[in-house]
């Protein structure tokens, strides 16, 4: 059976695919970068990568006719001011040229929606779903709530929320109830769903075994994790405050922050668990999913993350366009140093950033990172996904990975933070000899008067990061 996959690099996605793949089927992903996604080689032959943009007709011609089941994950979680604008013509594109597949089932992940009140981000969802379930194919839409998985925007806020904070004054949505559910339940919900003619036409609300308030979910983990909070909520706060409180504590943006927050004032609770008997699942209660998940986090076995996403940064378009860094009106600061053991430099290089920092003078990145996020920035609070691996496309502190390879030993980032201009970093090995380039392409006089004024910073900075990294 041949499935399309959109949003194949997405946090969802990512975990799907492998199960998909795992049950025997040809996965066709659709996605806008495809540098962006590895596949195993065990699987190379089940899988065909496609560079699709549903905002893109000229590209949609790619999708195969042998189409049989579509899975629709695609979500912007407010990366612009008109995202659900953006969203609802993405999905009719989408609706208009599956149609011309074999297309049998389209099953859309989206977000419980029973309240008259909802919010810009539940409200866009809700018209996706109505959206898609107009075309002509079976049409099964799956919301879910607050999903609890290792990567998870809501897992970290949870986990930045509770193991800073020992005494919190938060918001009064902190009492909203939610039914959290686990990552695993949301990928079986998904995988079990396909072709299932019960299923067929309808909307199911998917949830964990537990509804709980935002507060009693934070109490819960800090339980777990044997930590003593004080929680209390104060009725004054507003929810551009709220969002500020989220994302001056936690790792999420303030776009993502805005969203959530906004949405978190409404109650998402399941009509009912008709679908759980449908499908043979039984979800697993909050504290379960908890437990899980920081056992995956400790063993560093987190599949995918939110801050992998584009909507975590500032960097919206195809990596190609990027990565080949400029010459022409740009600044350089070009550095090179003999290696004494190019293995250890390599394994360096790919460790480089979060826990790990940047090896020298850590303090004057950190003042970078701190002045980053008052200005609204991502600061240096993403850190990166996994301590030694790293993807192209994922995110290490507030820089997004460009290129990485490992035998061509060249490892090139792109800055996120913000800036006037546009800055490039990169690491390259030739001969024994590490090669390191930080490029500036300023916009305007001010950007030359900031390169202007850090290039002292970069001569102590840089200097000692490649001596660091070739010793």
């Amino acid at each position: 059976m041949n499935i399309l996959l959109t949003g194949a690099t997405g946090y969802i996605g990512k975990r799907l695919l492998p199960v998909l793949l795992q049950q025997g089927y040809f996965v066709v992903c659709c996605v806008r970068d495809k540098s962006r996604l590895e596949i195993p080689l065990s699987f190379k032959d089940q899988v065909q990568i496609i560079e699709v943009d549903f905002l893109d007709l000229s590209t949609l011609d790619k999708i195969p006719n042998n189409i049989e089941v579509a899975y629709y994950l695609m979500h912007s979680m407010s990366s612009s001011e008109g995202y659900d604008e953006m969203e609802l013509k993405s999905a009719k594109n989408f609706k208009e040229s599956i149609q011309n597949t074999s297309i049998m089932h389209v099953i859309y992940l989206s977000g419980i929606v029973n309240e008259k009140n909802l919010s810009k981000h539940l409200s866009s969802r809700k018209a996706v779903e109505l959206e898609l379930s107009l075309g002509e194919y079976n049409f099964t839409a799956l919301r879910a709530g607050i999903i609890i998985g290792s990567g998870s925007a809501s897992f970290e806020i949870i986990r930045d929320l509770v193991e800073k904070l020992p005494v919190m004054i938060a918001p009064r949505w902190l009492n909203t109830k939610c039914q959290p559910i686990a990552i695993r339940d949301v990928i079986e919900f998904l995988s079990k769903t396909i072709l299932n003619k019960e299923t067929y036409n309808k909307s199911f609300d998917i949830g964990g075994a537990d509804i709980l308030t935002y507060k009693e979910m934070l109490k819960v983990y800090a339980e777990i994790r044997k930590l003593n909070r004080w929680i209390y909520t104060v009725p004054v706060m507003t929810p551009k405050l709220s969002s500020y409180w989220l994302f001056f504590i936690t790792s999420t943006s303030y776009k993502l922050a805005s969203a959530l927050v906004n949405s978190m004032k409404v109650e998402v609770v399941c009509r009912d668990n008709q679908i759980n008997k449908i499908l043979d699942v039984s979800p697993m209660n909050y504290k379960k999913a908890i437990q899980r998940t920081l056992s995956a986090v400790e063993n560093n076995l987190i599949l995918s993350s939110w801050k992998d996403s584009l909507i975590s940064g500032q960097l919206d378009s195809k990596f190609s366009e990027f990565i080949n860094v400029p010459s022409n009106g740009c600044f350089h600061d070009m550095r090179k140093q003999n290696i004494e053991n190019t293995n250890r430099t390599m394994d360096k290089i790919w460790q480089i950033g979060g826990n790990n920092g940047w090896y020298y003078a850590n303090f004057l990145w950190e003042i970078r990172g701190f002045i980053d996020l008052l200005l609204g920035g991502v600061g240096l609070r993403r850190g990166r996904t996994h301590p030694s691996e790293i993807t192209i496309g994922g995110a290490i502190d507030f820089w997004r990975v460009l290129y990485a390879n490992k035998d061509e030993k060249r490892l090139l980032l792109f800055a996120e933070m913000k800036l006037p201009g546009e800055a490039w970093l990169e690491f390259k090995i030739v001969n024994n000899v590490l090669y390191q380039t930080a490029t500036f392409r300023p916009k305007g006089l001010f950007g030359r008067l900031y390169w202007v004024f850090v290039y002292p910073l970069h001569g102590i900075i840089f200097n000692g990061l490649i001596k660091k990294l070739t010793k």
